[in-house]
């Protein structure tokens, strides 16, 4: 069973950055599409940002776009979020998931996601 392993939220001022992790072992990530998702409290779970198995195709909410950048580590066997220029409204648990189907594009909707990181909560306040 794939476990996932996400660290890196936190406090942080608005306008400031954080990046946040998402690894595991024994599986090869690279072979998944990864997506990020995040939910405040009384909201829906919302699409952040999802990477391709092979890392040919990237999509981001609009909201985060210029702002946050996804990314994988082949050799960590990890992908990370970075999140810069931090709002408010970014504040929400952050949770990575992945897709082991063989379709050749990520989406940011979470019916195709199998596997689900415990969340890390990142807020942004001053």
């Amino acid at each position: 069973q794939l476990q996932l392993v996400q660290s890196g939220g936190g406090l942080v001022q608005p306008g400031g950055s954080l990046r946040l992790s998402c690894a595991t072992s024994g599986f090869t990530l690279d072979h998944f599409n990864i997506a990020w998702f995040r939910q405040a409290p009384g909201k829906e779970r919302e699409g952040v940002s999802c990477v391709n198995k092979g890392s040919t195709y990237i999509i981001y909410k609009d909201s985060v776009k210029g702002r946050f950048t996804i990314s994988r580590d082949i050799a960590k066997n990890a992908v990370y979020l970075q999140m810069n220029s931090l709002k408010p409204e970014d504040t929400a648990t952050y949770y990575c998931a992945a897709d082991n189907t063989r379709s050749s594009e990520c989406e940011l909707s979470v019916r195709p996601y199998d596997y689900w990181g415990r969340g890390t909560q990142v807020t942004v306040s001053s």
